[in-house]
């Protein structure tokens, strides 16, 4: 399940996963979400953190997440990946590097220097 988190700029999307995500998370909260800030801000930041009770993605959310990502591929300003899973981490780390903004990761216990970072300008 997809939460969004209160309390930051409008240009900025913070949201936390919880448990098993879901296509319809996208679907109802996350896309909806964006394309909400993305009437109001040329460009948006997004805070994505993991949970520790994240127990996966599935198929459908990470086909939702990848075509979410691409399709506002330049409507992002900063990212910032918040977890403690190893490989999501790794993943986030590589894929960064071809994304055309600012990439961070940070672990669960660095959730309030990762809220810091991406309200930044």
């Amino acid at each position: 399940m997809i939460h969004l988190m209160k309390d930051f700029p409008d240009n900025v999307l913070g949201i936390t996963a919880e448990g098993k995500v879901t296509g319809t998370d996208y679907e109802t909260v996350l896309i909806p979400a964006i394309e909400d800030k993305l009437k109001r801000n040329k460009k948006i930041s997004i805070l994505y953190h993991i949970g520790a009770n994240f127990s996966g993605f599935e198929l459908s959310a990470m086909l939702d997440d990848a075509k979410t990502g691409m399709t506002n591929l330049f409507a992002w300003y900063k990212c910032a990946l918040v977890s403690d899973n190893h490989l999501i981490n790794a993943s986030v780390k590589f894929f960064g590097h071809i994304i055309p903004c600012e990439v961070r990761v940070f672990k669960n216990s660095e959730l309030e220097e990762a809220k810091k970072w991406i309200i930044e300008n």
